[in-house]
């Protein structure tokens, strides 16, 4: 009798903390601090999970009371599975970081809280805070008016180059391309074969797999965009796909492999990129600045950075992580979740952040830090990716973003590999997604 006494009180127990967890509530530990827990991703090279480990050990130092568990969660895509995992199964993280073209899904399933009463609370501190952030990064923070997310680790894509491989070329290295037909020109230069024939470096290369082409794809569009618009319209809730000028511009993906062979054929890796470059295998990229330290830490040859060539205008695509506070937890726990948030993008932060990764700083007083001077002083093509911000728009961003950047890679992949034409893949594309949105509209 005692025994199954035992046994009941156990599985009594066991019961009460699974309903806690359930109601995504977290026990405090028995120091009576508050632990929260922290989901991010990361999608660059470079040792990233040991500047967040101390990023948050810091903050527990100057904040004893509250203790940040940060968990790891693989690419962006792992992430954005693992968050709604989580949230399915009512034990959400108290916040994380996720792609901010993430944020029109994010708000539609009701995982994430606004934060404009945190900010609020913060009185002018608050309103200085946020209007301290670039704005080319806060323009995809937004949801039907509300603050829903805080950039952190955000990028634009810019173009890598080789400046040995342009002085062998005969090429200015000073002088990067900077239109489409430039690009081709110097594609043509670069390229490099073997005595038997064989490849040896192409000229340029670009991530074309169904992964991340929407993020290449978007820039693209833009550059050849009369107007400026955008793949998608503000609300998320609609998309351009099929337009004459994005057919044209889909087009010069595929001429840059088939017509002018200037980049290797069928399906590039957006993870392979940098290690090619670094390899000497391909002199230009289109890359995250995210990989910046990277590639300046491993690079045997001098390298540059530059805007991203245009063709009917300049434009280059943003993209990378801001940090959301999950709905479903305690007030205190959101209160102490904003807490780490204003913690880890305060200015001198930020600036040691984006030094840290080659992300670009976010907030404009982090640039009047020293240590970002002097950062920009001794690597200058780190401020390329700064100046190029007010050039750029945000990357494809919908509801269902999941499904719409599927259904956009699926359909540029099948153009790729010749399957379609560039004007079907982007036809076929545009009636998925209005079929996908419709019920958001």
């Amino acid at each position: 009798m005692k025994k199954k006494k035992i046994i009941f009180l156990a599985l009594l127990c066991f019961s009460v903390l699974s309903l806690l967890n359930a109601a995504g509530t977290q026990a405090a530990p028995a120091s009576g601090k508050t632990e929260l827990s922290f989901f991010y991703p990361v999608n660059v090279g470079g040792p990233l999970t040991a500047l967040i480990d101390k990023i948050c050990a810091d903050f527990t130092r100057q904040n004893p009371g509250i203790i940040v568990k940060p968990v790891y969660t693989g690419n962006y895509d792992d992430t954005v599975v693992k968050i709604q995992t989580a949230i399915q199964g009512r034990n959400p993280p108290d916040f994380f970081i996720n792609l901010a073209t993430q944020r029109f899904s994010m708000v539609a399933s009701n995982a994430v809280i606004p934060l404009d009463e945190l900010i609020v609370a913060d009185g002018m501190e608050g309103k200085a805070y946020f209007g301290d952030f670039l704005e080319g990064f806060m323009e995809d923070s937004w949801v039907d008016g509300k603050i829903y997310s805080i950039p952190f680790q955000r990028s634009t894509m810019v173009l890598f180059y080789n400046k040995d491989a342009f002085r062998e070329a005969g090429l200015d290295p000073e002088k990067p391309p900077v239109t489409w037909n430039e690009l081709v020109q110097y594609g043509q230069k670069l390229k490099k074969k073997d005595a038997a024939g064989n490849v040896t470096r192409y000229g340029v290369g670009l991530a074309l797999n169904s992964g991340s082409a929407q993020w290449g794809f978007t820039g693209f569009a833009l550059q050849n965009s009369s107007d400026g618009k955008n793949l998608m319209s503000e609300d998320g809730k609609r998309v351009f796909f099929d337009t004459p000028e994005n057919v044209e511009a889909l087009q010069f993906w595929l001429d840059l492999q088939n017509r002018y062979e200037i980049m290797a054929k069928g399906i590039v890796q957006w993870t392979d990129l940098p290690g090619q470059f670094l390899n000497g295998q391909v002199a230009m990229i289109y890359h995250t600045t995210g990989n910046l330290t990277n590639i300046n830490d491993n690079a045997k040859f001098k390298f540059g950075v530059a805007f991203l060539p245009g063709s009917k205008r300049v434009a280059a695509p943003t993209g990378g992580g801001n940090f959301y506070i999950s709905s479903g937890i305690a007030k205190a726990r959101q209160e102490a979740s904003w807490k780490f948030i204003k913690f880890a993008t305060e200015p001198e932060r930020t600036a040691q952040w984006n030094i840290d990764t080659g992300y670009v700083v976010v907030r404009r007083s982090a640039l009047e830090t020293q240590i970002m001077k002097d950062y920009y002083a001794r690597l200058p093509q780190a401020r390329v990716a700064f100046d190029q911000i007010p050039l750029a728009k945000p990357e494809l961003t919908t509801y269902d973003a999941a499904r719409i950047w599927r259904v956009l890679n699926d359909n540029i992949q099948s153009a790729v590999t010749g399957e379609v034409s560039a004007a079907r893949a982007l036809q076929t594309a545009q009636a998925q997604a209005d079929e996908a949105l419709r019920r958001y509209r």
